[in-house]
């Protein structure tokens, strides 16, 4: 099965001039945690709620700061021709929930999202145990305990 019958289609996008407040309250209407960011059909980056809760609020940015002061400009991708197992694959090894979905190398136009949640929704049941183990693992030897 390809990425293009499991994404979610016409993503909503924001440009780089958008606040975070603004983005926010996107995030709230849509009930997402993530949205593409970019201009004149080109990407840019990715914002997340993560990305404000620490590269804003904890660092003391305004509500009307852009976000592109504090996308993730490290867009990791797939294309929609790909098949659910080499992406969830590409999701364990990089321990990502979601990734932007191009149409192809040629164009690279954004034509989906694909997340963990459409991999356990819609694949096979063989791709979802291993991928939901794969996301959910964690490098203990790089964590500390909190006090």
């Amino acid at each position: 099965m390809q990425i293009k019958n499991v994404m979610t289609q016409n993503p909503t996008w924001l440009s780089p001039t958008t606040t975070i407040q603004e983005a926010a309250q996107k995030m709230q209407q849509l009930d997402c945690g993530f949205i593409p960011v970019g201009e004149n059909d080109k990407l840019t980056g990715v914002i997340t709620d993560r990305d404000i809760a620490c590269r804003a609020v904890a660092q003391g940015k305004n509500a009307n700061t852009p976000v592109s002061e504090i996308l993730s400009n490290k867009v990791l991708y797939c294309y929609e021709t790909d098949t659910v197992d080499t992406v969830a694959k590409n999701m364990q090894e990089q321990q990502v929930r979601r990734l932007v979905v191009l149409n192809n190398q040629n164009d690279k136009k954004l034509v989906g999202i694909v997340s963990v949640c459409d991999l356990v929704q819609k694949a096979q049941d063989n791709t979802n145990s291993q991928l939901i183990k794969g996301v959910s693992q964690c490098d203990t030897a790089n964590k500390t305990k909190a006090a």
